[in-house]
């Protein structure tokens, strides 16, 4: 459950950060839904470790 709640937040994370960047231009969108990648992976381990554990 944790791969499955990890992808899930890696998909979101990544999309709130690319419409996020994307005010800006391109570029800040690739490097902000990066940063959004990587929260939402912590995020989503984070809740399952806490929920399943």
């Amino acid at each position: 459950m944790s791969k499955l709640l990890a992808f899930l937040g890696a998909t979101v994370g990544g999309a709130i950060g690319w419409w996020l960047g994307a005010r800006v231009g391109t570029m800040t969108a690739f490097i902000v839904s990066t940063v959004g990648t990587g929260l939402g992976v912590y995020a989503g381990r984070r809740i399952a470790a806490s929920v399943f554990d």
